[in-house]
């Protein structure tokens, strides 16, 4: 009796490490050494920010950069490398107004440190700065 018990206890193990094997997939192998490339610094993209109520570009970033979505605070927080060992932080902050798209520019041969953010200044509102004093 414990001799199939033993058995079935490798089979169970086998059966499950096999399982763990077939569930990656290619796609969710290159997905990862993309995005792990990508953080790296080795991949260039743009960054597209849409007002979607007027369906006209807010913002265009592009670089090697590195994005992660803070779901927390609504933004889009873009690392780009600018030259060797030096590096640029922008902060994209989302609303129900806005959508943006990210797109792999690394097949175009630019620099490796090609850094481009365009405003366009027809979609920057004026303000005016008051002081409660």
């Amino acid at each position: 009796m414990k001799h199939f018990k033993k058995i079935g206890s490798v089979l169970v193990c086998v059966i499950l490490i096999l399982t763990m094997f077939v569930g990656c997939t290619e796609a969710g192998r290159v997905k990862h050494n993309v995005k792990q490339d990508a953080d790296n610094f080795n991949v260039t993209r743009r960054v597209t920010v849409i007002n979607s109520r007027s369906d006209k570009v807010i913002l265009e970033l592009i670089g090697n950069s590195s994005i992660y979505v803070d779901s927390a605070d609504n933004q889009l927080e873009v690392t780009s490398e600018v030259a060797d060992g030096q590096y640029k932080i922008d902060y994209i902050n989302l609303n129900e107004w806005t959508t943006y798209v990210i797109e792999d520019l690394s097949g175009a041969e630019v620099s490796k440190y090609h850094y481009e953010l365009n405003y366009l200044p027809e979609m920057v509102q004026p303000f005016t700065i008051t002081s409660d004093d």
